[in-house]
């Protein structure tokens, strides 16, 4: 007999990853948390492809979203309780452009789903969005980099921060663009 496992479970078990990822960081296991981090993403890729060979729902794909963006979250915030004198100003930057990232991406997608707009590009995603300059590839990559340079986090916040600012200024013009 088979087992099987859902797109959901496996999006559970991701973002459950992803905070042991964070809970290494904030303990200076920095090595540790990047292999969780890549093991977490791994099972971000994983869901979606069960999803569209099984049964993909509108559910599993706002799940699929939500976790994610906490997951984005909770490393920035995990370098901040590692070496709050170091790291804390960087991670709230951070994850303040994280927010103007997230909220541009959403916004874009709830006025699309309102207008009925699709992305013919990628029938298969959950939902219509605009991509950007910072997306999951780059993040994974700047992870990494803290990971691999912990004692470089501030520096590469600030750096991701800043393309991450790219990111926003295109997606409110796109968005304007295609809104007007």
């Amino acid at each position: 007999m088979r087992a099987r496992v859902g797109a959901n479970s496996i999006t559970l078990v991701g973002f459950a990853i992803g905070l042991i990822a964070a809970i290494l960081i904030a303990a200076h296991a920095y090595l540790a948390g990047a292999v969780a981090i890549f093991l977490s993403r791994i099972c971000d890729a994983l869901d979606g492809a069960v999803a569209r060979e099984t049964r993909p729902s509108d559910a599993g794909g706002f799940l699929d979203i939500a976790l994610d963006f906490l997951f984005y979250a909770s490393i920035p915030l995990a370098f901040a309780f590692a070496s709050p004198a170091d790291n804390a100003l960087a991670a709230a930057v951070l994850l303040a452009a994280f927010i103007g990232t997230s909220s541009s991406f959403l916004a874009f997608a709830v006025l699309a789903a309102k207008r009925g707009l699709t992305n013919t590009d990628y029938p298969d995603k959950s939902f219509y969005f605009l991509g950007g300059l910072t997306e999951a590839t780059e993040t994974l990559a700047f992870f990494a980099a803290m990971c691999l340079w912990p004692q470089h986090f501030a520096l590469l916040a600030y750096a991701f921060a800043g393309l991450c600012g790219i990111t926003i200024a295109t997606r409110i013009v796109w968005g304007w663009r295609a809104f007007s």
